[in-house]
């Protein structure tokens, strides 16, 4: 999916999709939402998720070293940490090192240290879990990889907006005996992607 959208443009006019789940998952989900983070990033897309541990982490860690292959094969001015921090502390870039923002997190408390340390724009609201919706009206589309209540949340806000949801391995939506098809059911992470990013395309 490389070279779906220019890198080369602004942040602001990039697609923002957001990778929610839970900050604690298991290591089928991790290995999902790092593959994710991976693609989202080829694509030329921004993440936005709550800034914490486990899928949250893996998809950003994901999209760091996306950024940092790119950046040596000439694609972008992208310079990252490897995933054992070299090049920059704990993923991040160095001090005086080109950087391309690909990961943004929003935070339920106010310290901005407590994010990952793959986010590169961390934004303390102090809100709790009060903060989904902004993750929410911060996206074009969502990507939800397992998760629990506070990804449920996310999800029912995210439909409840009318914006698309694309799930791998996480909840199911019924009622009264009938299923609810508003979360897309993806097969893996390239799908879950391709879908995501064309729904972000669009007008």
């Amino acid at each position: 999916m490389e070279g779906l959208v220019d890198v080369g443009v602004r942040v602001v006019d990039r697609p923002h999709v957001a990778v929610i789940g839970a900050s604690v998952c298991d290591a089928i989900e991790s290995a999902l939402a790092f593959s994710v983070g991976d693609a989202l990033v080829r694509a030329g897309a921004v993440i936005v998720c709550g800034g914490g541990g486990g899928v949250m982490e893996a998809a950003c860690r994901g999209a760091q070293l996306a950024a940092e292959g790119m950046s040596r094969g000439g694609r972008t001015s992208a310079v990252r940490g490897g995933a054992d921090g070299s090049g920059g502390v704990g993923g991040r870039p160095a001090a005086g090192d080109a950087a391309e923002i690909v990961t943004i997190g929003i935070l339920p408390g106010l310290d901005r240290a407590a994010a990952n340390p793959y986010v590169d724009v961390a934004i303390a609201t102090g809100m709790g879990e009060l903060r989904n919706g902004l993750i929410v009206r911060s996206a074009d589309a969502l990507i939800a990889i397992g998760g629990a209540y506070g990804t449920l949340s996310e999800i029912a806000l995210a439909l409840r907006a009318g914006k698309r949801v694309v799930g791998l391995r996480t909840w199911e939506l019924g009622r009264d005996g009938f299923v609810d098809a508003g979360v897309f059911v993806a097969s893996d992470a390239e799908e879950a992607v391709a879908v995501a990013l064309a729904a972000a395309a669009r007008p």
